[in-house]
């Protein structure tokens, strides 16, 4: 019998609409003896899938504990349409970046407790503190000051702002996990390092602008399946040396050297996937695009294209606009800048960006960030 988290496969394009989605799953609805039924259903009719998802969810606040207080504060509109949304991506896994991370980890308990009073349980979770905010005590930015939020190990106001955290129907293995989030920038083979950077510098700046982790996750077959996840700094706001865009580079490059066994760490096995929050178009928009057009690229890793079902257009861009999963629009308009990518041994069944053009699913998308939600189907293992 497959676990109630397996979905069965009908089609490949079955799960544009996430009000069928919704109601094919019923998830904290039907209860756990529909569900087990649901599930011996379709553990006799074929494969069963398992769906990979990543969305910059905005859950970032000005100041410590803010976040908490608005997951705690009840009828909160942004909150509610974040639950609306994780509710209609019904991911297995879901990497969510751009959010506050706190030590107790406060806030992803409350936002568990959110999703799963609206039926939509994650009961394996995982986040580990961000280098976001990380006190450096050096003027990086040089502006005569320390302590502002670009004189961070990454950008933050508070450490803690922006991080990223895993949420799984699927167990995890915490303790096998893999936190690359200390590794230092310039120890990265060919590393692009800012022409202005001190000894200083070179001896504590960690490459990380947020994180990198290895996740196992096990799979109801015994097998398990590595999780690489991260979230790269924006390729702008800082001056001629270019270091964010260097920088951003390098956080991306990082997954190749690993791959590579070019790092003082294992290589992961097979099967895997890479998901996150690259920051970079491979396109159109500001950074270099090199190390995130290799990614793409390798013959290790496959690219879905999730696509949106919504039709827009870019003038004066040479990407095609179905892909882009945030729209900035007073900046660079539409970029491709999150992944999910999966090993090339896995089955892919179905990918998409959830997207509605009316309704309430449009209204929650619009108030709770100006990303979209990656979302990849693969069969099981």
């Amino acid at each position: 019998m497959q676990p109630v988290h397996a979905r069965h496969r009908h089609e490949q394009d079955r799960r544009d609409d996430p009000r069928a989605a919704a109601d094919r799953r019923g998830r904290g609805r039907l209860g756990l003896l529909a569900g087990l039924i649901l599930t011996l259903i379709a553990a006799q009719a074929g494969a069963e899938t398992l769906r990979l998802a990543t969305w910059n969810a905005d859950l970032t606040r000005q100041g410590p504990g803010l976040l908490v207080q608005d997951l705690l504060t009840p009828g909160h509109e942004g909150i509610a349409a974040v639950v609306q949304v994780v509710q209609a991506l019904d991911a297995d896994l879901l990497l969510l970046t751009g959010m506050d991370f706190d030590t107790d980890q406060v806030a992803l308990t409350a936002l568990a407790d959110r999703l799963a009073a609206a039926g939509i349980a994650y009961p394996y979770r995982f986040a580990q503190a961000p280098n976001a905010g990380l006190p450096t005590g050096l003027d990086l930015d040089r502006n005569g000051r320390r302590g502002d939020a670009r004189d961070a190990m990454g950008y933050g106001r508070f450490q803690g702002q922006g991080g990223m955290a895993l949420l799984s129907r699927l167990p995890l293995e915490p303790e096998a996990a893999q936190d690359f989030t200390a590794f230092l920038w310039a120890d990265l083979p060919g590393a692009l390092l800012p022409p202005d950077m001190t000894e200083a510098e070179r001896g504590m700046q960690r490459l990380s602008s947020v994180n990198h982790w290895l996740v196992p996750l096990r799979l109801p077959s015994g097998r398990r399946l590595t999780v690489m996840g991260f979230a790269a700094t924006p390729p702008v706001f800082d001056g001629p040396e270019d270091r964010n865009g260097r920088r951003n580079h390098d956080e991306t490059a990082f997954w190749s050297r690993l791959l590579d066994g070019a790092l003082p760490f294992a290589a992961p096995e097979a099967p895997f996937v890479l998901l996150g929050d690259a920051n970079l178009d491979p396109v159109d928009g500001d950074g270099r695009p090199a190390a995130l057009r290799a990614l793409l690229a390798d013959a290790r890793l496959q690219d879905p294209a999730p696509r949106s079902a919504l039709p827009r257009r870019d003038d004066g861009h040479k990407g095609d606009p179905a892909l882009d999963t945030a729209v900035y629009p007073d900046g660079p308009g539409g970029l491709r800048v999150d992944y999910v990518l999966p090993s090339a041994d896995l089955r892919v069944t179905g990918a998409g960006l959830l997207s509605a053009a009316d309704g309430p699913l449009a209204g929650a998308l619009a108030r709770a960030s100006r990303h979209l939600p990656v979302w990849v189907d693969i069969d099981l293992p």
